[in-house]
């Protein structure tokens, strides 16, 4: 399985990103998939996450309200849409997805598949 993120780049405080994650095979039997980020010199966080069975969803605290994970079954896809963006959004966002049962959500270690990382930049 592999995973393609796109959609990073740059925006002002205040201002929306969307990015896009396609996994290259069915998601089906995919347990979860999300979003991390990784800032410099600072350790990889949990951002987002959802279930493929059922609609439980996943955020940081810091993101709330903000930002929403939503998906296209038929294409695969899992998209980030990220509204009122602040410079501490500033990170590598990377999507990921879990084949197994999930224990911990939050954890980035409960992920098999990774995509290859697109860069958010927020300006103030």
């Amino acid at each position: 399985v592999q995973l393609q993120a796109s959609g990073g780049g740059l925006v002002q405080a205040g201002g929306s990103l969307r990015l896009s994650c396609k996994a290259s095979d069915r998601t089906i039997g995919f347990d979860a998939m999300g979003w991390f980020r990784q800032a410099p010199g600072k350790e990889r966080e949990f951002v987002t996450a959802f279930r493929w069975r059922g609609s439980s969803t996943y955020y940081a605290n810091s993101v709330k309200g903000r930002f929403t994970i939503s998906r296209d079954n038929a294409k695969n896809t899992v998209v980030l849409q990220m509204n009122s963006l602040k410079p501490e959004d500033t990170a590598i966002y990377y999507c990921a997805a879990a084949h197994g049962a999930v224990a911990d959500y939050f954890n980035h270690y409960e992920y098999d598949y990774w995509g290859q990382g697109t860069l958010v930049t927020v300006s103030s």
